[in-house]
C-alpha cells in the first residue's frame, strides 16, 4: 500500500447503503482508504469495488461498539498509510416500535452502536489528528437529530447525543483551527437500512416518500473533507422539515406521530425482528434499498402525509382552546 500525502480516509459501516457508497466516492478521488464493517464478506466486496475504482483499499472486520476494535483499526490505517486525514463516523442501526414495547437489550444495542461507535471512533482519531495538526472527523447522524422521530426513541435520543458531542467536541478543538469536526444530517435515504432495522411493530416498514440517493450523501461527505463546515442537511424534505420544526414544534410533532400511526395502520403485517442490532445482516448487501419509486404508490404515501400533517393543524387549535376553557373554567 502507498504512503498517501493526506493519509487515511477512514470509513465505519462501509459494508452497504452510505458507507458503501461514500467509500466508493472517495475511491473514484484516488483516495487510500480504510474500511470496517462487521460483516467481513461484505466489506471485501465493498474494498474489491473501491480499488476497481482507482482507490487504495483495505478492510478491517470490526464492531465499532468495541473502542479497542476501533483503536487496532485507526492503528492500522496509520501505519498503512501514513498517517489519518479523514474519519467518516457512520456506522449505524436503530430500533422501531414503541419504546416500551422494544426489549431494553435493543434499545441499549442502538445507543451502544449510534453513540457509542462514534465516540469511540473520535477518541481513536484524534490522536493522529493532533499529532499532524490536521484533520476531518465527519459525523453521518441522520435527520433524527434535528427533529423528532416517534416509534424510534432511542435512535432519535442517540442521534440529538451526537450532535451535541461533535457541537461540544468542536469547542475544545478551537486552538487547532485545521482539525474540523462536521455534522451531516440525510433526510430519508434510499438504503437497506430500513431492511436491516430491528422492527418491533409487527408491520413492513419503508421509508418515507422522496428519498435521498445514497450518492448525494456520499458526495456531502466528500465535498466537507475538502472544504470543511459545521454541518450540512442533505434532502430539500430534510431542510423543510428542520424549519417548519423550528417554527412549529408542536404541529410537526403531531403531523409526524398521526402520519407514522395513519401508516402503521395499513401497513402489511411483518414478523417481529432484531435486524442488524446484534449481529450483522446476511449477504448479499448494496448500496441502495429500491425505494426510489414514483407513480401511485409515493403520491398516496405524499397525500397520506399531507392529510396528516392537516388534521394536525386543524385539531391541536381547538384541543388547545379546549384546554384553555377548561383551565378557564376551573
Amino acid at each position: 500500500m502507498p504512503q498517501c500525502a493526506d493519509g487515511a480516509v477512514v470509513i465505519t459501516g462501509a459494508s452497504s447503503g452510505i458507507g458503501r457508497a461514500t467509500a466508493q466516492a472517495f475511491a473514484r478521488e484516488g483516495a487510500c482508504l480504510a474500511l470496517c464493517a462487521r460483516g467481513a464478506e461484505a466489506l471485501q466486496e465493498t474494498v474489491r469495488e473501491c480499488r476497481r475504482l482507482g482507490g487504495h483499499a483495505f478492510g478491517v472486520p470490526t464492531d465499532t461498539r468495541d473502542p479497542e476494535a476501533v483503536k487496532r483499526l485507526a492503528r492500522m490505517a496509520a501505519e498503512t498509510f501514513g498517517g489519518i486525514g479523514v474519519w467518516v463516523n457512520n456506522a449505524g442501526g436503530g430500533a422501531v416500535g414503541r419504546y416500551w414495547e422494544v426489549p431494553i437489550a435493543a434499545h441499549r444495542a442502538t445507543v451502544e452502536t449510534d453513540l457509542l461507535g462514534y465516540l469511540h471512533g473520535a477518541h481513536a482519531a484524534l490522536p493522529y489528528f493532533l499529532d499532524r495538526g490536521r484533520g476531518v472527523l465527519v459525523n453521518n447522524i441522520s435527520i433524527g437529530g434535528l427533529i423528532p422521530t416517534p416509534y424510534a426513541a432511542s435512535y432519535a435520543a442517540a442521534k440529538t447525543a451526537v450532535r451535541a458531542f461533535a457541537d461540544s467536541l468542536r469547542q475544545e478543538l478551537a486552538s487547532w483551527p485545521d482539525i474540523h469536526v462536521c455534522s451531516v444530517f440525510p433526510y430519508f435515504v434510499d438504503t437497506p437500512g430500513i431492511y436491516h432495522a430491528a422492527n418491533y411493530t409487527g408491520r413492513a416498514l419503508k421509508p418515507a416518500p422522496f428519498v435521498v440517493r445514497p450518492e448525494q450523501v456520499a458526495a456531502a461527505v466528500l465535498g466537507l473533507a475538502r472544504e470543511p463546515r459545521r454541518e450540512v442537511v442533505v434532502g430539500i424534505m430534510g431542510k423543510l422539515g428542520r424549519l417548519e420544526h423550528a417554527i412549529a414544534p408542536r404541529l410537526v410533532e403531531a403531523a409526524l406521530r398521526l402520519g407514522t400511526e395513519a401508516y402503521l395502520a395499513q401497513a402489511k403485517t411483518a414478523p417481529v425482528s432484531d435486524g442488524n442490532l446484534f449481529h450483522p445482516m446476511p449477504e448479499p448487501m448494496a448500496v441502495t434499498g429500491g425505494w426510489r419509486h414514483s407513480g401511485l404508490r409515493t403520491a398516496a404515501a405524499v397525500l397520506g402525509l399531507a392529510a396528516a400533517g392537516f388534521l394536525a393543524v386543524r385539531a391541536i387549535p381547538h384541543g388547545w382552546k379546549a384546554a384553555d376553557a377548561q383551565r378557564t373554567a376551573g
